[in-house]
């Protein structure tokens, strides 16, 4: 530019001047140069060569998950894909080589967990990839400056992403994934992963919504409605099965919306859905917003009803006023969630009904606050995630006028001690029932299993409960949970059509896995590509090795002929 220079040149030509060698006396000069040697500087006898270093693919790798059960699939398959490829998936950050952190952009404190994390890596000489819908939606935030990103719609070339990563490079891939100018619903769901619960599926079914929620960061990042095929989904399902899965879970932004966009609906797909689910083994469904569940109440009891699929749908309302759910732009009046609520709950005899409430939303009166106190004592959700408002940035939300921050507290803490001054499950002590054990709980006392209803059972610790549907007698029942003693004549059920995963394992690696004692068949990658990869980078490693040490004698006797 003009300004960079103190003349401007119009012309190449201006460049040389009458007192400048021609090109003549410039080819003269050079036949009289002699050429020297450069000397290459010599390895200290201290300095090691380390030439598998930078070699992606032999590297520990920690990875961490904020949020939703479809942040948790991402993570799993993230997971599953780098320990295919060779990387070590380890639980210890400390031995750690690269922290892959999986950010969740919902509320205010999951992002501040995030950022501590990425400082505390860097602070700690740790290589840094980031993931999930914080980066997604704001990936130009001054605390992402550098880092390499893996787009919530990309997560199938998370190695590609922390291969560079680890040599040094800065790699975002933040594009969306289309076919034919539309949007798909993300990566393949045949993809290598690694469940958290070896037992437990989780299955996006789309991504994205349909709604514009004032409040809302996701939508940022996940996008418009884009929802995956019947087809594909059913197959994922078969798949799990042959894995030894007893329990899928449905997860998505809305899961009610699933199919407007490519002209099908979930009735359809639920009902391919329980063809393929074994007996005993269960189906969950994930979130779903009132306006598009009420298109399908009539369905939608009929298969919550399936002996397969839990009686449990988790339905948010976050606010019993029409004039806060305006502001909020839901879409639905109060009166539309009773009607969902009140019709499932007579067409579906037990069903749990889950929610979720916003304390504080900006414009929220006492009055409007009231409903939704009264809403809660009316229907005493046994599930109840309550939530203080936070204002979320680049969120018409975060504009309006706001309610003071001490008023948000008293009434998180009022509704909490409403959901906590009765016990829902009292009535059922005393009952007999069938429930699946899949977890552990988390003071590693008990087995955690769940009723029809989605109701959570602790049962005593026995290996062979695992995994099995057991009977059991309710003897104690507490806020959150009930307990069960198993019936001394009552044998354990096996849902699983094959011998489930060790945890850690890498799923959809293994071709003829057996399933029930016949050989089964996957369509999924193998495990001798894998191991080509394997064997290729030790040869890389092998072949850098070799070079390395060729370059250094080779120096050492060139040195000697010159000296």
């Amino acid at each position: 530019m003009p300004t960079a220079c103190d003349s401007v040149i119009e012309d190449i030509e201006d460049m040389v001047s009458s007192s400048d060698p021609t090109p003549q006396e410039r080819q003269s000069a050079r036949t009289r140069i002699i050429p020297r040697s450069r000397k290459k500087k010599e390895l200290s006898n201290n300095e090691e060569l380390h030439a598998d270093s930078l070699i992606p693919g032999t590297q520990k790798i920690w990875m961490k998950t904020w949020g939703c059960s479809h942040n948790n699939s991402d993570g799993e398959y993230m997971a599953g894909q780098l320990a295919a490829s060779g990387y070590d998936m380890t639980d210890d950050p400390g031995e750690a080589d690269v922290w892959l952190l999986n950010s969740c952009t919902v509320k205010n404190p999951a992002e501040d967990h995030f950022r501590n994390s990425i400082k505390k890596a860097q602070e700690q000489q740790k290589k840094v990839v980031v993931a999930g819908c914080v980066p997604q939606a704001q990936p130009r935030m001054d605390y992402l400056k550098g880092l390499s990103i893996i787009g919530v719609q990309q997560i199938d070339r998370v190695v590609e992403v922390v291969d560079e990563a680890i040599k040094g490079h800065s790699v975002r891939l933040l594009g969306q994934k289309k076919d034919g100018g539309r949007r798909l619903g993300g990566a393949r769901l045949d993809l290598p992963k690694i469940r958290k619960n070896p037992l437990i599926e989780i299955i996006s079914i789309n991504t994205g919504c349909l709604n514009a929620c004032t409040y809302c960061k996701t939508k940022h990042a996940r996008g418009d409605l884009a929802s995956y095929p019947i087809d594909e989904l059913v197959e994922r399902a078969r798949q799990s099965f042959q894995e030894g899965v007893c329990e899928i879970w449905l997860t998505s932004e809305d899961t009610g919306a699933y199919g407007k966009d490519i002209g099908t609906d979930l009735p359809t797909l639920l009902w391919q859905l329980v063809e393929e689910i074994p007996e005993g083994a269960m189906l969950r469904l994930g979130m779903t917003n009132p306006p598009y569940i009420l298109e399908h109440l009539q369905e939608m009891a009929k298969i919550l009803n399936h002996p397969r699929v839990y009686a449990f749908l988790h339905v948010p309302v976050q606010s019993a006023s029409d004039s806060v759910l305006m502001d909020m732009k839901r879409e639905y009046s109060v009166d539309d969630f009773r009607r969902v609520v009140d019709f499932l709950k007579e067409r579906v005899p037990g069903v749990t009904i889950a929610t979720d409430i916003i304390c504080g939303f900006p414009g929220e009166t006492d009055k409007d606050f009231k409903e939704t106190i009264d809403l809660v004592k009316h229907y005493r959700f046994p599930s109840l995630f309550i939530n203080q408002f936070y204002p979320r940035p680049g969120t018409p939300a975060a504009k309006m006028q706001q309610v003071p921050a001490n008023v948000k507290k008293q009434r998180t803490k009022e509704l909490s001690q409403v959901f906590h001054s009765y016990n829902p499950y009292d009535h059922k002590v005393g009952e007999r029932q069938h429930v699946l054990v899949t977890e552990e709980s988390f003071d590693a006392q008990y087995y955690v299993a769940h009723n029809k209803y989605y109701e959570q059972v602790l049962v005593p610790k026995r290996t062979a409960f695992k995994g099995k549907m057991i009977e059991v007698d309710i003897y104690e029942a507490g806020k959150h949970f009930m307990k069960g003693q198993p019936v001394e004549d009552s044998k354990p059920f096996t849902p699983s059509i094959a011998t489930p995963l060790e945890k850690g394992e890498v799923s959809g690696l293994m071709k003829g896995r057996a399933v029930n004692g016949v050989g089964g068949h996957s369509t999924m990658p193998s495990l001798s590509s894998c191991l080509d990869r394997e064997w290729l980078k030790s040869l890389a490693v092998g072949i850098t090795l070799v070079a390395a040490i060729l370059a250094y004698f080779g120096e050492k006797i060139y040195q000697g002929w010159s000296s």
